[in-house]
């Protein structure tokens, strides 16, 4: 049980590795090299020596124009920068998994299970939000069609407003004709 804890990482390391390309998520060879204590070059050996397990929903290599994308968009420091100069590996959850058995360290396996869990609980969230968004997006259609039926009472309104004030008018009126003495 000790030997589980020091290998505990922090969520919030693991979830700031897991990117949206393709729109999947994934986990770039580097970062999970980092994570299993291991270098990239073997990872990728690794794969490489068992292509056969990692079909293109579970791993699929970066093109040229993601990688320049991705360069762009998440490194900061040059140090990073010279360490890649060929497109990763990206890792979708299953290549993840797969990948534990392709390394068989005990490292690798429970790290795999930390990463499994936050992608599980970020799937549960997703749902979460999903369910928030529906609902949210059912209020906002009766919220429109509220608007509507508010629209047409505020018309309603106006038109009677308006007969209302053509009656004043009419009563207030100037009256033309002939005029009896008693009235004013």
């Amino acid at each position: 049980m000790n030997k589980q804890n020091s290998l505990m990482i922090p969520e919030e390391v693991i979830m700031s590795k897991i990117y949206l390309i393709r729109g999947r998520k994934v986990m770039l060879d580097r970062d999970l090299a980092v994570l299993y204590d291991v270098e990239t070059k073997r990872l990728k050996e690794a794969v490489r020596r068992n292509i056969s397990r990692f079909p293109e929903d579970f791993m699929f290599e970066l093109t040229q124009e993601e990688f320049q994308q991705w360069r762009t968009q998440f490194l900061q420091s040059d140090a990073d920068k010279m360490g890649l100069r060929h497109p990763p590996f990206a890792f979708t959850e299953h290549g993840v998994l797969m990948l534990a058995s392709v390394l068989n360290s005990e490292r690798a396996v429970q790290v795999n299970i930390q990463i499994v869990r936050i992608f599980t609980r970020m799937r549960e969230m997703l749902l979460t939000h999903r369910d928030i968004l529906e609902k949210l997006s059912r209020i906002e259609q009766k919220m429109a069609d509220h608007d509507d039926k508010i629209l047409l009472i505020f018309e309603y309104l106006k038109q009677l407003e308006q007969v209302k004030q053509q009656e004043l008018e009419f009563k207030e009126r100037k009256r033309i004709g002939f005029k009896r003495g008693d009235e004013s």
